[in-house]
């Protein structure tokens, strides 16, 4: 039976709906398999950093980090000894830097973080650390090579905390020791300062002459990644061990405290 006109358009309307439906279809599901492998892929990267995580979250470190830290107890102590292998520092020196404007500083400022405006006022019972402890936390990141994980450990802090006080204090350090004076680093100026140094060395070393100082060099371990594609994007790979290279020069002319 042939078809009319008007049969034959509804059959392709027909038809071509169908069409849109199926493509509506495969488009939707298209989609979805692509959110699915999104999230594995996500999942899957989780579960790999988690296995491989050099960090210490909050249930494996002491519940508060101004009670009973390692840190406390080795402040505690006011012991020279102890404050010289850790810091670098006795106390004297230590009481000095803190006293000298860090303390005012720390608490006098905002600790920089994207959800805090600068100009609000501090919050110092909020920080997990008062200004001794960041000027400790500082000084031991400054005097040793060790893991970012016994930082965690010796202060009781987490990750994000010991990053931001670690850059927050080094500002406040670097601004302290520039107004002390014992703590300025310069070269002679005047040939006087350099005679001056020079005869306290030919007093020692006879042929030293010309000489006005003692020089040496420190190679400063430095910690690389567990992962070779991360280090050798950061470090050269075919050097077994990475160092920062410092120079110490050293005043022959002595002054006391």
């Amino acid at each position: 039976m042939p078809l009319n006109v008007s049969t034959a358009f509804q059959l392709l309307q027909q038809l071509e709906d169908t069409e849109l439906h199926v493509e509506w279809q495969l488009s939707q599901q298209l989609a979805g398999a692509v959110l699915l492998g999104a999230l594995e892929a996500r999942r899957r990267r989780a579960e790999r950093r988690r296995h491989s995580r050099l960090y210490l979250c909050r249930p494996q470190l002491l519940p508060n980090p101004r009670v009973e830290t390692p840190w406390q107890q080795l402040y505690a102590s006011q012991n020279n000894r102890a404050f010289i292998t850790t810091m670098g520092f006795d106390t004297d020196t230590f009481d000095k830097i803190l006293h000298g404007g860090f303390r005012a500083t720390w608490n006098g400022m905002t600790i920089p973080r994207r959800d805090v405006s600068l100009t609000g006022n501090p919050r110092l019972g909020a920080r997990s650390l008062d200004a001794a402890g960041a000027l400790g936390l500082v000084l031991h990141y400054l005097n040793s090579t060790m893991r970012e994980i016994s930082l965690q450990q010796i202060f009781a802090l987490i990750p994000t905390s010991v990053s931001r006080y670690i850059t927050f204090g080094l500002q406040i350090l670097l601004g302290v020791l520039k107004k002390l004076p014992k703590a300025h680093i310069s070269w002679p100026r005047t040939d006087s300062d350099f005679d001056e140094f020079n005869s306290l060395i030919i007093a020692r070393h006879s042929r030293l002459t010309g000489a006005f100082a003692t020089i040496d060099g420190l190679n400063l371990p430095v910690e690389t990644a567990e992962d070779e594609e991360l280090e050798n994007a950061t470090y050269n790979g075919w050097k077994c061990d990475h160092f920062i290279s410092s120079v110490l020069v050293f005043s022959p002319k002595v002054q006391g405290p």
